[in-house]
């Protein structure tokens, strides 16, 4: 029996680009008789004509099905969206840009044949852009520091996943999934294989500062306690720092300084200053962690669905 793989791509301003990556899927998947396959892609509020383009190629093919977001979930939930309506044995995700392979998925999927539970490409050659990189590089070290993540492993958004894996992250039902953390907690049999990695065909990259940003907070906030650990620790190194410094203090005005004499202002208010930035700091980690309870507690949505398209047949949904 053929076994099924579902390929998930989230979409934003992907309307010139999308083509071309169904294509090649097509193309690569039509040489792996010992497969079948679907398409899912997620329209993650795009404004431009990414959803018309989905539509069309609903229409033109039967095994593509298209996922509109009510609104703007990020890159994240819109693969939760995709899973959700993922059929395969194996799930593969890949960006919409063309800028992964998808000729070369032959590579991930025999490495799921050769026993691994999820398959991450890792780029020989990266193309991205200058700020992309650094993101990369600061998620790299945030997900090894907080999430555990082997140093050795390498992370892309090219990746390749057997059906438990993907069933257990969908048990995650909170605001702020993380896809990475869910794969990271479900299986430790992860393993690289390299592939290529090109040029963007058209536009810009979508991820802004603001949304790197709150990609890391996401992570490190969802999935580990780490930071609050660091928080607790440095308070305490604080409290001694401030205490041996009280008592140099005063063996200082005792021994050393004459009566009367005011010294150490400067030093004084540094130190309240830094000490004071530092609890805003803490105080605003826990808050942080607080505030996404209480979130996830009024049962705030991974992602919203307007509309299922599938074999040229539009479905209205609504749901999470």
């Amino acid at each position: 029996m053929k076994k099924r793989v579902s390929f998930v791509i989230p979409c934003y301003r992907s309307e010139a680009t999308l083509p071309d990556v169904i294509k090649e899927i097509q193309e690569k998947m039509r040489q792996m008789e010992e497969y079948v396959y679907e398409v899912i892609l997620v329209n993650d509020c795009s404004p431009d004509g990414t959803y018309d383009t989905i539509r069309r190629l609903c229409q033109e093919n039967d095994n593509i099905t298209g996922v509109d977001l009510a609104r703007n979930f990020g890159q994240h939930s819109a693969l939760m969206a995709g899973f959700h309506q993922a059929k395969g044995d194996i799930v593969v995700c890949l960006d919409d840009d063309g800028q992964t392979p998808a000729d070369e998925v032959d590579k991930l999927l025999e490495e799921i044949k050769q026993g691994a539970d999820v398959v991450y490409a890792k780029y020989t050659n990266k193309h991205h852009s200058g700020f992309r990189n650094w993101g990369s590089h600061v998620n790299e070290v945030m997900t090894r520091v907080m999430l555990g993540k082997p140093k050795e492993l390498y992370l892309s958004s090219y990746f390749a996943a057997k059906r438990f894996v993907v069933d257990e992250m969908m048990r995650y039902e909170n605001a702020y999934p993380y896809v990475i953390g869910l794969v990271l907690r479900t299986t430790k049999n992860i393993v690289n294989v390299e592939v290529n990695h090109r040029d963007r065909q058209a536009g810009v990259s979508g991820y802004t500062l603001g949304k790197l940003l709150g990609l890391w907070f996401n992570g490190f906030t969802a999935f580990s306690v780490k930071p609050l650990r660091i928080a607790t620790f440095s308070g305490a190194v604080f409290a001694v720092a401030g205490f041996l410094y009280g008592i140099y203090t005063i063996i200082k005005k005792i021994f050393i300084n004459p009566p009367g004499l005011v010294t150490g202002f400067s030093a004084l208010m540094a130190m309240l200053v830094f000490i004071g930035g530092m609890l805003m700091l803490m105080v605003g980690l826990t808050g942080e962690y607080v505030g996404r309870m209480y979130i996830s507690m009024n049962n705030s949505p991974q992602f919203v669905i307007r509309e299922i398209t599938k074999a040229g047949a539009d479905e209205e949904q609504a749901g999470t």
